[in-house]
């Protein structure tokens, strides 16, 4: 779930086909659904972009919510690309810096931006750029998870390093899980909202999802707090050009 050249180690690390590149489907049809609601019923021949789309699978859980509309996965790795387009009509190469993505200004009537912020060096370039093709009143829809989730406190609390933050690319050090995927930066709530409205968008709507990855027994916990976003283990933020 890469869409800017990051620097050559990371470059490595991102088309390593071992690297994780999708996350839950909960997830991912919360977030079709949001923007299925936010196109409104009966409306087709919308442009939605999946912007670092991975191996597809949010597009094509996407999909048969959004009928009559295109969506076109965008992704800078090869090795994610090849994947998504078993899943996906559409998928083609673009980044969001070192010349921008492959779309004329205002071209895009949404953006999916899933699980892929938090992997950015320069986030604010890359929401220029959406900003740039999607169309004035154009919808983002942006997840990633959330630093302040309900079980993060608790880890914090006990002097542990919160999940979802990583120290390495090598390895997991200091905090639960097995997986690293690149994470270098994570939002709260709070921070999300703040920094997306500064980006030149009006935020709708801030809602939470759960994490695959949390303990089958602690689930119900997870679905519950999805009601709190400031609690949620994901958030899921929609927002439209101003």
């Amino acid at each position: 779930m890469t869409i800017t050249a990051p620097p050559r180690h990371l470059r490595d690390f991102y088309e390593d086909p071992a690297v994780p590149v999708s996350s839950g489907t909960p997830r991912s049809l919360r977030q079709a659904r949001m923007l299925a609601a936010a196109l409104g019923r009966g409306a087709g021949g919308a442009t939605v972009l999946d912007i670092g789309c991975g191996d597809g699978t949010a597009a094509a859980v996407a999909a048969p919510l959004l009928p009559g509309h295109r969506i076109v996965g965008v992704d800078w790795s090869q090795d994610a690309l090849r994947r998504a387009r078993t899943r996906v009509p559409y998928a083609v190469r673009g980044e969001l810096t070192d010349g921008g993505l492959p779309f004329r200004d205002g071209a895009a009537d949404a953006v999916l931006f899933s699980e892929v912020i938090e992997h950015l060096v320069d986030p604010d370039s890359a929401l220029e750029e959406i900003r740039r093709v999607l169309r004035p009143g154009g919808h983002l829809m942006l997840s990633t998870p959330n630093l302040a989730a309900w079980y993060n406190r608790a880890l914090l609390l006990a002097g542990v390093q919160p999940v979802f933050s990583e120290v390495s690319l090598r390895a997991i050090h200091g905090r639960p899980g097995t997986e690293v995927v690149g994470h270098l930066r994570l939002y709260t709530a709070r921070a999300l909202r703040e920094f997306v409205a500064a980006s030149g968008f009006d935020v709708v709507r801030l809602a939470g999802a759960p994490f695959h990855g949390v303990p089958r027994p602690l689930r119900p916990f997870d679905r519950l707090a999805c009601a709190r976003p400031q609690l949620a283990s994901i958030l899921l933020l929609h927002a439209r050009k101003t």
